[in-house]
């Protein structure tokens, strides 16, 4: 059965927006890609390229960029949104203004609110008015957009409360270099989703510190229960975080150079200033909003999640790098096979 060809909006043209215009462009829609600059739009429509983000890539000639928010998404049914955490809300309430007719939101970030502690679908269904509001997907997984830009294989997870939604942004992504699978845990997904930036981060701090390959590994391992424990809290399957947005991501996040979060973390281990970072990254690193809005729900569902802690308080308390590893090194002796047990048990309480 032929593919159905749509008209699609990408909201944001950053390396992500980018790449996933890219595979969209490549399955036949047209893709129309919002962002603010002016400069990147002219770049983007006449160049085909945007090189700021993507360096090196050539844009299909059917991605086509607006800088009006109104009319990229005027007669379309579906909206990739493709921006920081931070600027969800703000998103949202601008389409809001204009929009009449419902539109499924699909969101490709991965971040909490601090302070509501909310998920991302969360607040884009608390922004938008029931008239525009069709349904809410998340995609995910160990996903660079610099490797799906070069068309490399790469697997993600779509999820939603209503899967028959679902399973049509799977249809509008899927293809031979880009295989997307479904996943009912939208809670999980998104989680997942969120919570590997920190451990990404913490694995960059270690690399920055000189620890090496072992030290990692036990992050990421140790990522993954941590991990596991608040999500399954929060009414997540435990199982979803031995995928694609839980292990799967984790491993890319932590491993490549092509990750925000590790190449921040790393910077952070060899001695610089949060504040140098960021200024140093110039794109967002969602991993340090969501440490923040990790260490609130760790409090609020009184789930032990060392990693997180620690991190919090290098980055938010100005405990040395060095001296945080340390700490978490030196935490009272547990069993392992016990808290794989606990986190059985959370998932028992759920059902």
């Amino acid at each position: 059965m032929s593919k159905v060809i749509e008209h699609i909006a990408v909201i944001g043209a950053g390396s992500w927006g980018t790449a996933l215009a890219m595979v969209l462009a490549d399955n036949g829609h047209q893709v129309r890609l919002w962002t603010r600059n002016d400069n990147q739009k002219q770049e983007i429509n006449q160049q085909h390229t945007n090189e700021k983000y993507l360096p090196n890539i050539d844009l299909p000639h059917s991605i086509v960029a607006y800088t009006s928010l109104k009319d990229a998404i005027k007669e379309i049914q579906t909206v990739i949104i493709a921006v920081p955490t931070k600027a969800i809300r703000s998103i949202i309430q601008d389409i809001a203004e204009f929009q009449e007719n419902p539109l499924t939101f699909v969101h490709v970030s991965k971040g909490i609110e601090p302070d509501t502690l909310m998920r991302i679908s969360e607040m884009i269904e608390e922004e938008a008015p029931e008239r525009i509001l069709n349904e809410v997907v998340v995609l995910s997984g160990p996903s660079h957009a610099e490797e799906v830009s070069l068309r490399h294989p790469t697997t993600v997870t779509v999820s939603s409360k209503n899967m028959e939604v679902a399973e049509k942004v799977q249809d509008l992504f899927m293809n031979q270099h880009f295989r997307v699978y479904t996943n009912p845990d939208l809670i999980g997904v998104e989680i997942g989703g969120a919570l590997k930036n920190i451990i990404a981060l913490a694995a960059g701090i270690s690399d920055g510190l000189g620890f090496g390959d072992n030290a990692k590994a036990a992050l990421i391992t140790r990522g993954v229960a941590e991990i596991s424990r608040l999500g399954t809290k929060m009414g997540a399957n435990p199982l979803t975080f031995s995928g694609l947005t839980g292990i799967g991501d984790l491993i890319v996040t932590c491993t490549s150079v092509h990750s925000r979060n590790w190449r921040a973390g790393n910077m952070l281990g060899k001695g610089q200033k949060l504040e140098e970072v960021l200024e140093n990254m110039g794109m967002v690193v969602e991993g340090v909003r969501t440490t923040k809005a990790a260490y609130q729900l760790s409090k609020k569902y009184n789930c032990t999640m060392p990693i997180t802690e620690v991190l919090y308080n290098v980055l938010f308390n100005g405990v040395d790098a060095r001296t945080g590893v340390e700490r978490l090194m030196a935490r009272l002796k547990t069993n392992e096979m016990e808290e794989l047990v606990d986190i059985f048990h959370e998932q028992m309480e759920q059902q």
